[in-house]
């Protein structure tokens, strides 16, 4: 008998190590605003979305694993980190556009977008602006699905909000903060599961310019009511895209139950929950997290889209509800008058 050459896998002959030199930020001018963005890595382009008052530093662990098998480029979107924060427009549909032209500029004509809270209705809005540069779409934790949002949310909405977000910098206001978020993990609420890592984002906002930015931005997407735009009206449209949707159970900013209403309104799409884990599923157990998106881009063909086929899923449109008034239907009526553009 012949002896069969033992042939390693594909995936482990394109892994590479990633210096740190790849990690540092890199910065771009687009349309006169300095953006700054982390680049690593050789292969398919992974692009990694950070969500509101976040930058692409909350990647930090993960790229150096995600970069042995793609090009990664994680943005600080504009108003976030390092990147500009003029007084601008920081809706969805500009910060997909700001995606699409920084991603033009490095010459990445397509990729796989990941998108956490903000960054995965930005990832959504981005998938139906340009479907032909969207291969796949990872959405972790995403905002863009229903109205209901972390209370604390809207209320820093409200007129004034800047002056609280001021306050919580005050000498002796972090250590009462800080009681206050010990007491509610002991208690073991959902918000004292979330609450370390989002006292972690305001400290990220140290001037009147962050903190404003901040607060633009969150306008765009909430108000005292809750979220104020949505995708679930169109989520007919990722029809026969790759799509992900990874959540924590115990996510105290946009709740589980999100997860499910968009996995249904997705055709095809793909749910992983991670139990115990609140909004930052990547953060709580990031060695499943790296293993499900290395799985998912590995084993899912790219989606390639034409006119023609977008056009036909216009055409149709969204496939109606048969029980006229039921809750589906509410909901669907809600999000049409809560769309992002």
């Amino acid at each position: 008998m012949e002896d069969v050459p033992v042939r390693r896998p594909a995936r482990a002959a394109r892994l590479r190590p990633v210096g740190d030199a790849e990690l540092t930020l890199q910065y771009r001018v687009v349309h006169g605003y300095r953006r700054a963005f982390r680049m690593a890595g050789q292969g398919p382009a992974l692009v990694l979305i950070h969500g509101i008052g976040d930058s692409s530093a909350t990647w930090s662990e993960l790229i150096p694993q995600l970069a042995r098998t793609h090009t990664v480029i994680a943005p600080d979107l504009l108003g976030h980190g390092a990147s500009d924060k003029p007084r601008a427009d920081y809706s969805v549909a500009a910060y997909a556009n700001g995606v699409r032209d920084l991603l033009t500029t490095l010459g990445i004509e397509s990729a796989t977008l990941l998108g956490h809270s903000l960054g995965g209705g930005v990832a959504m809005q981005f998938a139906y602006q340009f479907p032909e540069r969207t291969e796949r779409l990872i959405l972790v934790s995403a905002g863009g699905v229903g109205r209901e949002v972390n209370p604390v949310l809207r209320l820093i909405t409200l007129p004034g909000s800047h002056l609280a977000l001021s306050a919580l910098r005050l000498p002796g206001m972090r250590l009462q903060v800080g009681l206050t978020v010990g007491l509610m993990r002991l208690l073991d609420t959902d918000l004292g599961q979330d609450a370390p890592e989002l006292l972690t984002l305001v400290d990220a906002l140290p001037d009147e310019t962050a903190r404003n930015a901040f607060i633009r931005t969150l306008r765009a997407v909430v108000d005292w009511r809750g979220q104020v735009v949505t995708m679930l009206d169109r989520c007919y449209l990722t029809e026969g895209m790759p799509t992900m949707l990874l959540w924590g159970d115990r996510d105290s900013v946009v709740p589980v139950r999100h997860a499910h209403g968009a996995h249904e309104a997705m055709p095809g799409s793909r749910l992983e929950i991670f139990e115990g884990a609140g909004h930052f599923p990547f953060h709580t157990d990031p060695a499943r997290f790296l293993a499900l998106v290395r799985e998912f881009t590995g084993t899912t063909t790219p989606a390639h889209w034409s006119r023609e086929h977008w056009r036909d899923l216009l055409c149709e449109g969204r496939p109606g509800v048969t029980a006229q008034g039921d809750a589906t239907e509410r909901d669907l009526r809600e999000a049409s008058e809560r769309s992002a553009t």
